[in-house]
């Protein structure tokens, strides 16, 4: 049996959505040990003079607990 514990992250970039993903992913996986999914929960764009200027993601993380 295994145990699971969540956190919650933000994530951007001023690329897209895939790339705040992946380097928020990367990231989460640096620190976290046994990472085995993440969830999408949420998609912004920041806007700035009519353009979009950044792409935020807001990311659950699930890792086993050890």
């Amino acid at each position: 049996m295994s145990v699971a514990k969540v956190v919650e992250l933000i994530s951007s970039s001023p690329t897209s959505f895939d790339d705040a993903i992946k380097e928020g992913v990367s990231r989460a996986c640096k620190t976290i040990d046994g990472v085995v999914s993440a969830w999408v929960k949420d998609q912004k764009i920041m806007i700035r003079d009519n353009k979009i200027v950044e792409y935020r993601v807001d990311l659950k993380i699930t890792f086993v607990l050890k």
